[in-house]
């Protein structure tokens, strides 16, 4: 599940992929390393809210917002945990399309981006996370901007989020999240998809949910993944995701935000 890059004047296409298996998490099978990491790009911000508060990233009702666009799987794991977490009224967020169908949207991302890097000449990269106070690009990269949203800011009541990543299944949602990306992509290899698939599908007879029977970030990571491979069929041969699609696509948070994020322009 790359990034996704926005073509406009002046950009490039990129793209990434993150994290780590832990040992009890996946069989073996799933726990393989996966292909090495890439070198690192430029461009990639790395701010983190809470963290190095002489840097003045500090938690606060509506001194953030976000970019992210239409047909892009990490910018719906965003949007749907935003709805989860109860952020949607004072986390704000841009949708964006194509250049021509969203000019005052690109020209703010733009000018985002050049806030943070003066004379900025790279790719306009989403999901991305701004500070509204400075205008600045706080970060770009996914896992770390859920973990930020999820961990230190307060909800719409005023209450903390609740656990979508309960400290003791950390270890495993991280290794399914690099399960998903590896392998449970539409680019993917269909062996490794197909072996990928079936391992979920036969987890998923012991709990209605990706970890058992109480919904988590891992959830939000798979229905994503499943949904984006592409049509129904595809899970013909795994009965209990296709249920489990079918299932989560009813829960508010996941049907509401499906629309405005996942339909491509």
């Amino acid at each position: 599940m790359p990034e996704t890059t926005l073509r406009s004047p002046g950009t490039a296409v990129s793209g990434g992929r993150p994290p780590a298996p832990s040992a009890s998490a996946l069989p073996a099978p799933a726990l393989r390393p996966g292909v090495a990491a890439a070198s690192p790009r430029p461009y990639r911000f790395h701010s983190r809210i809470g963290v190095g508060l002489a840097g003045g990233f500090y938690p606060a009702p509506h001194r953030y917002d976000l970019y992210l666009s239409a047909g892009c799987p990490r910018s719906l794991r965003v949007s749907i945990t935003l709805d989860l977490l109860g952020l949607g009224g004072s986390v704000a967020t841009t949708l964006l399309t194509r250049p021509a169908g969203t000019p005052e949207a690109f020209a703010s991302l733009r000018g985002a981006y050049e806030a943070t890097v003066h004379h900025y000449d790279g790719p306009l990269t989403v999901p991305a996370l701004r500070d509204r106070w400075s205008g600045r690009i706080v970060s770009n990269e996914t896992p770390a901007i859920l973990r930020d949203l999820g961990g230190l800011l307060p909800g719409d009541d005023g209450a903390r989020h609740r656990a979508l990543n309960p400290p003791a299944l950390v270890p495993e949602i991280d290794a399914l999240r690099d399960l998903l990306d590896r392998d449970v992509t539409p680019a993917g290899p269909p062996s490794e998809r197909s072996a990928a698939l079936g391992l979920l599908d036969r987890r998923l007879a012991s709990g209605t949910h990706a970890l058992g029977d109480t919904l988590t970030a891992a959830d939000v990571d798979l229905w994503v993944a499943l949904v984006h491979l592409g049509p129904a069929g595809t899970l013909c041969s795994y009965p209990r995701l296709g249920a489990y699609v079918r299932r989560l696509g009813a829960h508010p948070a996941f049907r509401d935000r499906t629309g405005a994020v996942s339909d491509a322009a």
